[in-house]
């Protein structure tokens, strides 16, 4: 498997395991739809959201969260809109984004970017 692809489940990993130790129920993990992914579906509050995950080892180009641009986040409104309209949801959404950067001696920082944006398609 690529270095990569154990990166981002590392870091979806920890991301979970943060949501789940702030109250966070996790719904769906690697949600699919046709094309479509959401990498971590959790319920809070009666609120659904829809959570990004960006795992990085290095910030040279930017920070994590700093990837999640325009076309991924309509992306996630379409899944979105697919995953509401599925489970017959009538209340809140959100988007947050968790990034993890980690160091070159696998110590890492997590933010949770909670309402992280609000997609132009909704």
């Amino acid at each position: 498997m690529a270095r990569h692809n154990d990166l981002g489940r590392k870091g979806e990993l920890l991301a979970k395991t943060h949501l789940e130790s702030a109250g966070y129920e996790i719904l769906d993990e690697n949600w699919t739809h046709g094309k479509l992914e959401v990498d971590l579906i959790a319920y809070k509050d009666r609120v659904i959201i829809f959570t990004e995950v960006k795992t990085r080892t290095g910030n040279a180009f930017g920070e994590p969260e700093d990837f999640v641009d325009n076309r991924k986040q309509k992306l996630l409104a379409d899944a979105a809109d697919e995953y509401i309209y599925l489970m017959n949801h009538q209340g809140e959404i959100r988007f947050d984004i968790i990034s993890v950067l980690f160091d070159r001696k696998d110590n890492y920082i997590l933010k949770h970017i909670e309402d992280a944006f609000w997609p132009t398609t909704m």
